[in-house]
């Protein structure tokens, strides 16, 4: 990298996944808004044609006037061309298709066990990681080989799975996980203190100085301020007044016809029981927490006030975005440049020594971030971005109360990993008995029985070992 009058204009970013209908026109927008960065952006996927087709959408949006940031867009046809050289390395992949997904979130609801999201915890999240794993083992491999100095940003989820086989394949990688649910609290906490008349004018997020810890889905905030206001007070105070009604900022015409959003309830009931501020969505923070809880069945997900995603939604909304494809690249339809909220492109920045940045990162706890999780978990914390450099914050301990919802899910983070390498299926079963959503709800058979059918449903996504298993 040169740095010239301010500006870096020779940056190297690879792109895993680069074919993304949706995440990487985030990342191509984020590019164009940023004027002291430029350079080239190599695209890999397997499915080469997606990625050529961004290659066009990324090049026609690096020639409009209103991108100040200029890239570069190539598609590489394989991991060594694209990472040859990288000084950044982005991760962001769907590990299988829709139809694995739809066995992973749906196929436990046999046994009664609901799934909001699916992709992180739980049954789904347990079986996506198996499929996501070997991936990650490969990339990292790879990226040990031909660009082993490179910062590494991972977006796939699960996120903390996916951020420790990085780290256990390649020690020494320079790996970090960014995840935007944090943000979202913040918003809520902003839009709060103007509601409740503190500020006349919503303060923007990154106002809100907040202390980060946890796990990627189930961070929690024992801190948070704005210009010296201690925001619990005020966070107590309006769950008081509105527990039943939640927060919806948006009308609720919009609340109703998303299968994303919800009115924060979860995180209110959450906030009543143990004290600190959980700081992810409701669809995630739901399955952390015992199945009998917010997802006992979908009338219970309903007087939430979140939604379970099905899968057949996704699986139309590609469509939609397929749709949308063809006509940014043929240029019937332009990308509107305006933030979009995600910090990637930030803390790239703030690694190239272009400015100096604290927000929340999910990497190994080696330094002791939050002291009583294992050192080998992956953990959720702040940490200040600056040149080459990415410190940790020490976080803290997890209140005794939030550590024991916690440390199941590190648990099963290590036997899943150990299980993906080894494809040990006795490894997944113990993981699944042991998972808050799935204690209680079916006999170790049926539980037994679930593994099983769930894994086969995948197999042809899973390393032969599995099939012989």
């Amino acid at each position: 990298m040169n740095y010239r009058n301010g500006k870096i204009e020779d940056l190297n970013i690879a792109y895993i996944g680069g074919g993304s209908r949706g995440w990487a026109w985030t990342f191509m927008t984020d590019l164009a808004l940023e004027p002291q960065l430029s350079g080239s952006i190599r695209l890999y996927d397997i499915d080469r044609a997606a990625a050529e087709n961004n290659a066009v959408i990324g090049n026609r949006i690096s020639k409009r006037d209103d991108a100040v940031g200029k890239w570069n867009y190539v598609v590489s046809g394989s991991l060594k061309e694209a990472l040859t050289g990288a000084d950044f390395v982005v991760i962001s992949i769907l590990p299988g298709t829709f139809d694995e997904m739809e066995s992973d979130v749906h196929m436990p609801e046999r046994l009664g066990i609901y799934q909001s999201v699916g992709d992180t915890a739980g049954p789904g999240g347990m079986i996506r990681a198996l499929r996501t794993l070997p991936m990650f083992v490969e990339i990292a491999e790879a990226i040990k080989s031909y660009c082993p100095s490179a910062w590494i940003i991972n977006y796939t989820n699960p996120m903390s799975l996916c951020v420790k086989v990085l780290y256990h394949v390649f020690p020494q990688i320079k790996a970090f996980g960014c995840c935007h649910e944090v943000f979202g609290t913040q918003e809520v906490l902003a839009g709060i203190l103007q509601k409740e008349g503190y500020v006349t004018e919503k303060p923007e997020r990154h106002e809100i100085n907040i202390n980060v810890l946890g796990i990627n889905h189930f961070t929690w905030f024992d801190y948070a301020s704005y210009k010296g206001i201690d925001l619990f007070p005020v966070y107590r105070d309006y769950i008081d007044k509105n527990f039943d009604k939640g927060w919806v900022e948006d009308n609720s015409e919009h609340w109703a016809n998303s299968h994303f959003t919800c009115k924060h309830r979860v995180k209110f009931d959450l906030f009543n029981r143990y004290g600190l501020i959980a700081a992810a969505g409701d669809r995630h923070l739901a399955e952390f927490m015992p199945g009998d809880m917010y997802l006992k069945d979908p009338e219970t997900v309903r007087g939430w006030d979140f939604d379970l995603t099905p899968v057949s939604w996704r699986k139309e909304d590609l469509k939609h975005r397929l749709e949308r494809s063809a006509r940014l690249a043929s240029g019937e339809e332009e990308i509107n440049l305006k933030p979009t909220g995600e910090e990637g492109i930030l803390l790239i920045k703030a690694l190239c020594g272009l400015t100096r940045v604290i927000s929340n990162v999910n990497i190994p706890n080696t330094s002791l971030q939050i002291p009583n999780l294992p050192e080998s978990a992956v953990v959720e914390t702040n940490a200040v971005f600056e040149r080459d450099a990415i410190r940790p914050v020490a976080a803290g301990k997890l209140p005794e109360q939030v550590y024991a919802l916690v440390i199941p899910h590190v648990r099963n983070h290590e036997r899943i990993l150990k299980a993906s390498l080894t494809c040990d299926r006795s490894l997944v079963k113990e993981a699944f008995m042991t998972d808050p959503q799935v204690i209680g709800r079916a006999s170790e058979e049926e539980v037994s029985k679930l593994v099983d059918d769930m894994i086969d449903a995948t197999i042809k996504y899973l390393p032969e070992g599995w099939k012989n298993n």
